[in-house]
């Protein structure tokens, strides 16, 4: 893979929805509720690069330095969460609520070279601009008794709880795209160093109504191409589902889930050896005691890929090559001071009779962050991350970031 397109892949990890609490704004118009919420979040990145006659490490994600490129990096740029500003419709017809969700994620930095997450122009120039990803559209409609229907653009199932409980979601983790000379809308914070990136999908859902602490969602999505190898027209929809179960025991508040991802990858070549089928499955929860709470997330695929959906998730000749990973966090409050820490790893194994090569084998890093609530919706972020990559055939590379910053949401 190139630098270009790696840096695409990097620059693709993009996180989450916004804001989970109480809408900033609500107002109601006859029998329609229209809400508006959203956050800004800017931070400044050091990254310290490995430029100690750095490996060729293709899909790494510890930046590099040497050879004419400068050891370290500086950035001031979104974290892992682009900014965002939510706008929400919601009424009751007939006995069954309808809901329509419009998602607007704009980055700070420089980011107009085509799509914001497959930054490809010039990098940080004068006269450029930031750019606006376009990450949700959807409708809902259903009851409290027969469950609900999702149609649009939607983050996916899989990996989703991974990501969203990360500690490093109002902050930055590993500096991804901000350690090179091209910046994007987010960081990457643990996407592909614990769990692979969710994404967001056109998806046609239905999800169960909750009994006894349980609910289940099953749905199809348009398919994705994968990024090395089979490119072609799918002749049928991927499929992906989620089992989430809350409970509070003895003052302890439980909450577990485990998603699945699969999908059929085909080559539009008269013969064709790269046709198969991709599959993922991931599982984990978390556990909130007083003020103490520990988290942990667990992934395995063949033909799944890392980082991204389906990046590098064959040999290009149809045979799979099979992935896994974890990450392991716990976090403390201290009043309004959050001490927390994780740790992940992501790892890529070779197709069945692959020769060795510099492609990544797997990516590993440690954060600690402090979060300090300065007021109920400002909150300040600093945080230490050390990243590892290390290739098939042996190489390694290690980079380090440290970053401060803000994160306001409304």
């Amino acid at each position: 893979m190139t630098e270009t397109n790696q840096r695409k892949l990097i620059a693709a990890a993009v996180a989450m929805l916004s804001s989970t609490g109480a809408s900033a704004l609500e107002l109601n118009a006859g029998d329609y509720k229209f809400t508006v919420n959203g956050n800004i979040n800017v931070h400044y990145v050091y990254s310290d690069c490995d430029s100690s006659s750095p490996a060729a490490v293709t899909g790494g994600l510890a930046c590099t330095g040497g050879g004419g490129t400068a050891k370290s990096a500086s950035a001031v740029t979104n974290g892992l969460l682009p900014a965002a500003l939510s706008f929400g419709v919601l009424t009751t017809q007939n006995g069954i609520d309808i809901g329509a969700h419009f998602g607007f994620y704009p980055g700070v930095s420089t980011n107009d070279g085509g799509s914001p997450n497959l930054q490809g122009g010039a990098g940080n120039v004068g006269l450029g601009t930031t750019g606006l990803d376009v990450r949700q559209v959807y409708l809902t409609f259903g009851t409290k008794d027969l469950g609900t229907v999702t149609m649009g653009r939607n983050f996916g199932l899989f990996g989703f709880d991974a990501i969203i409980n990360d500690i490093t979601i109002p902050g930055v983790g590993v500096a991804g795209a901000a350690a090179s000379g091209s910046p994007a809308n987010t960081t990457l914070g643990s996407i592909g160093l614990g769990y692979v990136y969710t994404d967001t999908l056109a998806q046609i859902n239905y999800t169960t109504p909750t009994i006894a602490g349980l609910a289940a969602t099953l749905g199809i999505y348009d398919p994705l191409n994968s990024a090395t190898g089979a490119v072609g027209r799918k002749t049928q929809p991927g499929f992906h589902g989620k089992l989430t179960y809350n409970a509070a025991l003895s003052g302890a508040k439980i909450y577990l889930s485990s998603s699945f991802i699969t999908q059929q990858q085909r080559d539009d070549s008269v013969i064709s050896t790269d046709d198969y089928r991709s599959y993922g499955v991931d599982m984990g929860g978390k556990i909130n005691i007083a003020d103490l709470e520990l988290a942990g997330w667990y992934y395995y695929g063949k033909g799944l890929g890392t980082t991204g959906l389906f990046f590098f998730s064959s040999d290009g000749s149809g045979n799979r090559r099979g992935s896994n990973g974890y990450l392991a966090q716990a976090s403390y409050k201290f009043d309004a001071l959050k001490l927390g820490v994780n740790y992940g790893t992501s790892r890529l194994g070779l197709a069945e009779g692959e020769a060795q090569s510099d492609i990544v084998r797997s990516n590993s890093k440690i954060t600690g962050g402090v979060y300090y609530s300065l007021t109920k919706n400002l909150t300040l972020v600093g945080e230490v991350s050390s990243v590892t990559a290390k290739s098939q055939n042996g190489g390694k590379n290690e980079a380090m970031n440290f970053n401060v910053g803000s994160f306001l949401s409304f």
